[in-house]
């Protein structure tokens, strides 16, 4: 009997499917590549249970043929690539032809779509691979997916699977990264019928970014572009003092196609220098444009990972831009007050605006503290036919929240049309992307009052407080400045350029330092040896894992050389590595934080006010080295709120104060 059999093409499309389609987000991730692959400019996806119901897609694409349809769920039929040549010039997301059949391997799955010109879509329905009907059906141009019984036979899977929050937060995330991949294509994604996500697919990549994290993140987001001749990167980063704890919000994007890279995610932190505090991440949109020979994308089944070219000039590129960027910012963080509330003419001004735009019968302002989840508005009901109830509850504006509340968002779009919920196979004719409710607000991330504003102001010294902050007043409010983070950076920005020049200058100890490691250490500092050298420090092999020290550089402090020539080659043991550029980086931040004033030490008035002078001349006097801001400020409405000096006008009392009772 033989022992080498040839599998048969559902167990084989199984076995593939355990690689592309390992749970309800694989299949979204599929689906909606293939919608992007068809040039759609409109995806729905709605889903049931977090997908383990169903999942469906809608598009307005291309379409595909009555007489493919049964091919596309063929393994390895595609029409995205022809030859070999072709796989090295990917253009669109998918190309191996393995999705559609992996996916109708474990699921049951319904399928109607229609091409422009035609008269009459088709529909085909299978299940667990095997085909059971296909036949003519009523559509529109574009692709309607349904996924029903995932895993069904295959059910050890379902057993892998997380909870329902847990797989609805993985489908959510990618389509998320597919949004901000295609700006241009307006996405919605819909839960047990409850909306949760939409974009307008205008192109605008600070609008999507919004639509996700907020509109309070999307202002703060700065736009960035560069190129050389190879690569062209654009995007958006978040200003330092917007940051996250993990590097779960950097999107990467390569031709469109999300992909992750830790060298590149690298090189989007590097572009931030040391305006990062350390443990913190930005929020960031990287899209880079190459020609597709300089990128292998058939690495991973499901695409995920990708193998480049000339990365080490992409990583460049990305941290030139980004710090360029960002160094144009004024980076000096306004504290909070929005527990303070809007002024009185914030409040008038914007009421006054809501009166306007609203509906006839709703001329009073809004209000609501409540969470606000949109509706869909009912297909075809114009703004002027609405009735009261369709328009919604009235909102109020009690505090600076309210401002930036989905309600107050909702409110220049109430008149838009919601896409209609498609019963399966009777697709209703859809609202054009431009009517979408995705959220169109002012996102420019340069507040107007700031416009011809010096990058760091010019201030004058008040006093010290407790022996550790500074008091300073500017033309536009009060400043608070950390002395030692300012000194810090002071410090940091001469030892980085005396590090830098490598001076011969060294102070010869009394005593030669002896320093002894492990074997492995040892080795590990032999090796990078030309990397202590680069600072000045010249360790000379003394015996076996023993090394000794005669000198060393003269801005070292007094008293802490042996301290520092340890934690210096710690570095290097750790980080095995450590280029010369990143060595002398780390040594510039230690000698500034050892040399810096400390907490609770008094300055005169003379040495405060040399600080102030000396802080602006930084190139980046707004963080320390570590990424602690140096600066805070309370602008002049700030304090006019704490004191309650803007506040609504008073009913003045009728005749005089003495003739009243009390």
């Amino acid at each position: 009997m033989a022992k080498i059999r040839e599998l048969d093409n559902v167990l084989a499309d199984q076995i593939a499917a355990g690689e592309v389609i390992e749970r309800p987000a694989s299949i979204v991730k599929e689906l909606v590549e293939n919608s992007l692959d068809a040039a759609s400019q409109r995806i729905d996806i709605i889903v049931e249970n977090a997908g383990l119901d169903s999942i469906r897609v809608i598009d307005d694409g291309q379409g595909i043929a009555a007489d493919e349809i049964e091919l596309a769920f063929k393994r390895h039929a595609t029409s995205k690539i022809a030859n070999r040549r072709d796989l090295f010039r990917v253009r669109t997301m998918g190309f191996r032809g393995e999705a559609l059949p992996s996916i109708a391997s474990v699921a049951d799955v319904k399928m109607t779509t229609a091409q422009a010109g035609t008269t009459a879509g088709v529909m085909i329905h299978l299940r667990g691979g095997e085909t059971l009907a296909k036949r003519p059906a009523s559509a529109r141009q574009g692709t309607d997916v349904k996924v029903t019984e995932l895993f069904f036979n295959t059910p050890a899977r379902l057993k892998y699977l997380k909870s329902p929050h847990t797989e609805l937060a993985r489908i959510t995330d990618i389509v998320n990264r597919l949004a901000l991949a295609n700006p241009h294509v307006a996405f919605s994604l819909t839960h047990n019928g409850k909306e949760l996500f939409r974009t307008a697919g205008n192109g605008k990549l600070q609008q999507v970014v919004a639509a996700i994290y907020g509109v309070q993140v999307g202002r703060k987001m700065l736009p960035f572009i560069g190129e050389d001749p190879d690569f062209k990167v654009d995007g958006l980063v978040s200003l330092p003092e917007l940051t996250r704890s993990s590097r779960q919000y950097i999107t990467i994007t390569i031709n469109h196609r999300y992909v992750r890279n830790f060298e590149l995610t690298k090189a989007i932190i590097n572009g931030y220098r040391s305006k990062l505090m350390v443990g913190r991440y930005p929020i960031a949109v990287l899209n880079i444009q190459l020609d597709p020979v300089l990128v292998d994308v058939n690495v991973h089944p499901a695409k995920r990972e990708v193998r480049l070219s000339k990365e080490p000039q992409l990583a460049k590129l990305i941290a030139d831009v980004i710090n360029r960027r960002i160094s144009q910012e004024n980076l000096i963080p306004d504290v909070d007050a929005d527990q303070f509330g809007p002024t009185f003419d914030q409040v008038a001004a914007l009421n006054q605006r809501l009166a306007e735009q609203s509906h006839p019968y709703h001329a009073e302002p809004v209000i609501s503290d409540q969470p606000h989840h949109q509706e869909p508005a009912r297909s075809g009901v114009a703004a002027a036919e609405m009735t009261d109830s369709q328009l919604g509850e009235p909102v109020i504006i009690h505090n600076q929240a309210d401002l930036s509340s989905p309600a107050m968002t909702e409110f220049d779009h109430r008149y838009a049309n919601q896409p209609p919920a498609y019963p399966f196979g009777q697709p209703d004719e859809q609202a054009p992307a431009s009517q979408s409710q995705a959220q169109n607000v002012d996102l420019d991330v340069h507040d107007k009052l700031n416009v011809g504003k010096k990058r760091f102001p010019e201030l004058q010294y008040i006093g010290q407080l407790q022996g550790t902050f500074l008091l300073a007043q500017g033309g536009d409010g009060l400043y608070i400045i950390d002395q030692h983070a300012a000194q810090e950076r002071i410090n940091f920005e001469k030892y980085r350029a005396e590090i830098g020049q490598v001076s011969d200058d060294q102070q010869t100890f009394l005593v030669p330092l002896i320093l002894n490691y492990s074997t492995v250490d040892a080795l590990k500092i032999t090796q990078h040896l030309d990397i202590l050298n680069s600072v000045g420090i010249h360790l000379e092999s003394f015996g076996q894992n023993s090394f000794i020290l005669r000198s060393h550089p003269t801005w070292f402090k007094e008293g802490q050389e042996e301290d520092t020539v340890k934690e210096m080659i710690a570095w290097v043991i750790n980080d095995g590595h450590l280029t010369v550029q990143q060595f002398r980086m780390k040594t510039a931040i230690m000698m500034s934080c050892k040399r810096a004033i400390k907490a609770n030490h008094h300055l005169d008035d003379r040495e405060a006010k040399a600080l102030l002078h000396r802080l602006p001349q930084c190139e980046n006097p707004f963080n320390c080295p570590h990424g602690r801001p140096v600066t805070v400020h309370f602008n002049d409405t700030d304090l006019e709120k704490m004191f309650k000096r803007i506040q609504d006008s008073h009913t003045p009392y009728a005749g005089d104060f003495d003739e009243h009772e009390f």
